[in-house]
C-alpha cells in the first residue's frame, strides 16, 4: 500500500503538465472532443509505458533511476505548427522520425548537444515559453472564439484560479506546493460545477475501458519542413533531460556515466515511437519528480513502476479522459500561464550562466528572441518566400531556434578559423626567427 501511495504521489505530481500538452494541442488544431478525449488518455498511458521504459534499466536503455515521463511542453509549440501547415499525420510521422534517430543514434547524441549550449538552449526555451503565453491568457478569457470570451465571470474564475496556485506556492510546502496547479485545475472545475454549467452526458457515455488504436489520425506522412523543427525540439528535449539524470543521480547517489545517459537517451527515443505510433506526444524525463523522490526520500525505482502501472491503467479508462476534458478553459488558461510561464523561466535561468559581457553572445539571444517573436507577432514576414525553405519560417520557435543555432555556430567557426589563424601566424614567425638565428651562425 505504501509503494501505491508514493507511486500515486508521482502521478499526481507530474499530471498536470502532462495532460495540459494533449489539451493545448486540441484547442489550437479544432479538434473534435471525441478525439480530444483519445489524446488525452493515450497521452497518459504513453506517459506511464515511458515511465516504465526509464526505470527500467536493461543494457541497450534505461536510465535505471526513479524517473517519470511526461508530454514534453517544448514540443507543443512546434507540433501545433506542424499540424496546422501540413496536418496531424505530418506531427507524428515527425515524432516517429526523431524517435528513430534518437534510439539508432544516442551514442553519439551527446556530442551533437554540444552544439546546444546554455546560450541557445535558454534563448531558445524561453522563447517557446513566451510564445506560448497568449494561449493561456486566451484561455483565461474563456477561450479564443467562444461567445463568452472576456466576459468577468470567465475573467475572474482564471484570476482565482491563478490566485489560488500562487498561495500554494508561496505559503505551503510539500505535496501541496508541488501540486499547486492540479489543485488549482480541480478546485475551478468544482466552482463551476457547483453553478451547475458543467454537462457530465459525455461523462456518463464514455466507455470504462477501450484499448490504444496505432494511427488514430491515419498513416504518418513525412514532411522535410516538419521533421526537421522536432529534431531540433527533440536535442534540446534530449538537452532537458541530461539535467534531470545528473540530477536524480545525485540525488540517489549514483554516479551517472555516459554509458547512462545513452540508455536514457534511447529510452526517450523509444517512448516518442510508442507516441508516434499511437498518436501521442514527444515525451520527456520531468524534472518535478526529482524534487519529489528528494523529499520522500524514496530512491527505488519500485515506485516509479507504480507510478508508470497507474498511468497506463487511467490511460485505458476513458471516463477518465473525457472527466479531465470538463475542465473549464478559463481556470487551463490560469494553469497554462504559470506552467508557460515557468518554461520561460527555466530559459531564463539558464541564459544566467551565459557570459553576458560577450557581445556574440548578446547577438545570439537578441536576434534569435527578435526574429522568433516578431515571427509570431507579425508571421507574413515571410509569407514571399521560396516554398523550398518557406517551411523553415512559418512559426515563431523554428525560427527563433534556427537563428540561435546558426549565430552559435557561426560564432564557433570563427573562433575555430581565428585560433588556426593564429597558431600559422605564431609558427611562420618562431620559423622565420629560427632560420634569420641560423643565418647569424653561419
Amino acid at each position: 500500500m505504501r509503494t501505491f501511495t508514493l507511486g500515486m504521489q508521482h502521478v499526481l505530481a507530474m499530471f498536470a503538465g502532462a495532460i495540459l500538452v494533449p489539451i493545448l494541442l486540441s484547442q489550437a488544431l479544432n479538434l473534435t472532443s471525441e478525439q480530444t478525449a483519445y489524446l488525452i488518455a493515450i497521452d497518459l498511458f504513453t506517459c506511464g509505458v515511458a515511465t516504465i521504459l526509464q526505470s527500467w534499466k536493461t543494457k541497450y536503455s534505461g536510465i535505471g533511476l526513479p524517473a517519470v515521463l511526461g508530454a514534453s511542453v517544448v514540443a507543443a509549440g512546434p507540433m501545433i505548427a506542424i499540424g496546422g501547415e501540413y496536418g496531424m499525420t505530418a506531427i507524428y510521422g515527425s515524432i516517429l522520425v526523431s524517435g528513430l534517430i534518437v534510439v539508432l543514434f544516442a551514442k553519439y547524441l551527446s556530442h551533437v548537444i554540444h552544439f546546444f549550449p546554455p546560450v541557445v538552449t535558454g534563448t531558445v526555451i524561453t522563447l517557446i515559453g513566451l510564445t506560448l503565453l497568449p494561449v493561456g491568457i486566451n484561455n483565461m478569457a474563456g477561450g479564443a472564439g467562444s461567445d463568452s470570451f472576456g466576459d468577468l465571470d470567465n475573467v475572474l474564475l482564471g484570476l482565482g484560479v491563478l490566485a489560488l496556485i500562487l498561495i500554494l506556492q508561496s505559503f505551503f510546502k510539500g505535496p501541496l506546493r508541488s501540486l499547486s496547479i492540479l489543485i488549482g485545475l480541480i478546485a475551478g472545475t468544482i466552482f463551476v460545477a457547483a453553478r451547475g454549467t458543467i454537462n457530465f452526458s459525455e461523462v456518463a457515455e464514455a466507455s470504462w475501458v477501450s484499448m490504444p488504436q496505432p494511427f488514430y489520425f491515419g498513416m504518418p506522412t513525412f514532411e522535410i519542413g516538419a521533421i526537421i523543427p522536432m529534431l531540433i525540439v527533440t536535442l534540446i528535449i534530449l538537452f532537458e533531460s541530461t539535467g534531470v539524470f545528473l540530477a536524480l543521480g545525485k540525488v540517489c547517489d549514483e554516479k551517472v556515466e555516459a554509458a547512462d545517459l545513452e540508455r536514457g537517451y534511447r529510452a526517450e527515443g523509444i517512448a516518442f515511437l510508442v507516441g508516434g505510433l499511437f498518436n501521442g506526444f514527444a515525451y520527456n524525463t520531468f524534472a518535478q519528480n526529482v524534487g519529489l523522490v528528494q523529499l520522500s526520500r524514496v530512491k527505488t525505482v519500485t515506485v516509479t513502476f507504480t507510478a508508470g502501472f497507474i498511468l497506463i491503467a487511467l490511460g485505458l479508462t476513458p471516463k477518465i479522459a473525457a472527466l479531465i476534458k470538463l475542465i473549464p478553459p478559463p481556470a487551463l488558461g490560469a494553469a497554462m500561464v504559470v506552467l508557460f510561464g515557468m518554461v520561460a523561466v527555466s530559459g531564463i535561468r539558464m541564459l544566467t550562466q551565459v557570459d553576458l559581457d560577450d557581445n556574440k553572445n548578446v547577438l545570439v539571444i537578441s536576434v534569435a528572441l527578435g526574429l522568433g517573436l516578431g515571427t509570431t507577432i507579425v508571421p507574413e514576414l515571410f509569407a514571399q518566400m521560396p516554398e523550398q525553405i518557406s517551411f523553415l519560417f512559418h512559426d515563431g520557435i523554428i525560427t527563433g531556434s534556427l537563428a540561435a543555432i546558426g549565430l552559435h555556430l557561426l560564432n564557433v567557426t570563427k573562433e575555430v578559423f581565428s585560433h588556426r589563424f593564429q597558431e600559422q601566424v605564431s609558427f611562420k614567425r618562431s620559423l622565420q626567427l629560427t632560420l634569420e638565428e641560423n643565418n647569424k651562425h653561419a
